[in-house]
């Protein structure tokens, strides 16, 4: 887990746990992550939890509570659950987390997930994990943009892409988690909600106040995990909207009209934002080649229009040559995702 001294509670921090991690409660009612109940009357309730956890941890499955309606209340299921379901039941790829089932009772809802050991972040945090094997960071970035890649060849922005949303297991495999917030896209794109995106993986053109976005927004938040992975810190770790512009500013430099034509016109962009140079992408990731810092170049370029897509970054020449795993990977992996 993240060390203390981070502010869990704060609404933009990454070190919020993913949804299906948190306790929390709403209108509706709270919701309670105890296993989904089969509909077996002879039994009693709770031999019935104990029967179905037993078997739902043997068959490595995480069960999910999610709240269907509250005692008098008629709002019925959280549309975040709604989509999730929806756009899962569509996205089967094998770096998307797979929704075995879906079961109701009376007045609840349960989500029942593949079992992961772990998401990504706490693998970065866990104090006996040394730096990511280069290896190993290439790897979980060609799944996490295989996932990603399929996601929008199915009109699906996942919309809040960070660590703590990327499950991982003992054998290598990353997949995508957390649908909640994902949307499917038309055309032309429709006007979406300004905030989403956890806020140091969240997009210039968000931040900026732009309602008409794409699929690059997803591309951003590949682009900032992986310089996280590879550097083991965040790349912008801004605490408000304004500290996060500025961050990035400070490292990719102030955008400009050459830089990103129309930035100018969006919404919340100022005349006077102060004017920072463009760093070095060697002293960003210094221990990156130079096809690895190419591509995370063109992972985070102002302009969404240029930012390359997932398809295309899969096709990047960092990838041409991507090792097996080795002992040493795989020992980690084991040890930490236990």
């Amino acid at each position: 887990p993240a060390p203390g001294h981070h502010d869990y509670s704060h609404p933009a921090s990454p070190f919020r746990p993913a949804l299906y991690q948190q306790s929390w409660s709403a209108s509706l009612g709270p919701v309670q992550f105890v296993p989904a109940l089969p509909s077996h009357p002879e039994h009693s309730l709770t031999s019935l939890r104990l029967d179905f956890c037993s078997r739902a941890l043997s068959q490595g499955v995480l069960p999910l509570g999610l709240p269907a309606t509250g005692s008098g209340e008629t709002e019925g299921v959280p549309s975040t659950a709604i989509r999730e379901i929806s756009l899962l039941k569509e996205l089967k790829h094998p770096n998307i987390v797979r929704l075995l089932d879906v079961v109701h009772s009376q007045k609840k809802l349960y989500l029942v997930f593949e079992y992961l050991n772990q998401d990504l972040k706490k693998y970065m945090d866990s104090s006996q994990t040394r730096d990511l094997p280069l290896s190993l960071v290439k790897n979980y970035l060609f799944q996490l943009l295989q996932g990603v890649s399929f996601c929008h060849s199915h009109r699906v922005i996942h919309r809040d892409l960070k660590p703590q949303n990327l499950l991982i297991n003992e054998v290598g495999a990353i997949k995508l988690a957390d649908f909640g917030l994902a949307r499917a896209f038309g055309v032309p794109l429709r006007t979406y909600t300004h905030e989403v995106v956890t806020l140091w993986y969240r997009a210039p053109e968000i931040l900026l106040g732009c309602k008409y976005y794409s699929t690059a927004v997803d591309i951003w938040s590949i682009g900032c995990i992986f310089a996280e992975m590879v550097t083991r810190k965040a790349l912008f770790p801004g605490d408000s909207e304004i500290d996060q512009l500025f961050r990035i500013f400070r490292t990719l430099g102030t955008p400009t009209e050459a830089t990103w034509p129309g930035v100018t016109q969006l919404p919340d962009y100022k005349g006077d934002f102060p004017r920072w140079a463009r760093k070095e992408m060697k002293e960003i990731v210094p221990n990156l080649d130079g096809d690895g810092r190419d591509l995370l170049t063109q992972l985070l370029l102002y302009d969404p229009s240029r930012r390359i897509s997932a398809k295309a970054a899969l096709n990047h020449q960092y990838f041409f040559w991507r090792s097996p795993q080795d002992p040493e990977e795989r020992c980690a992996l084991q040890r930490h995702c236990r």
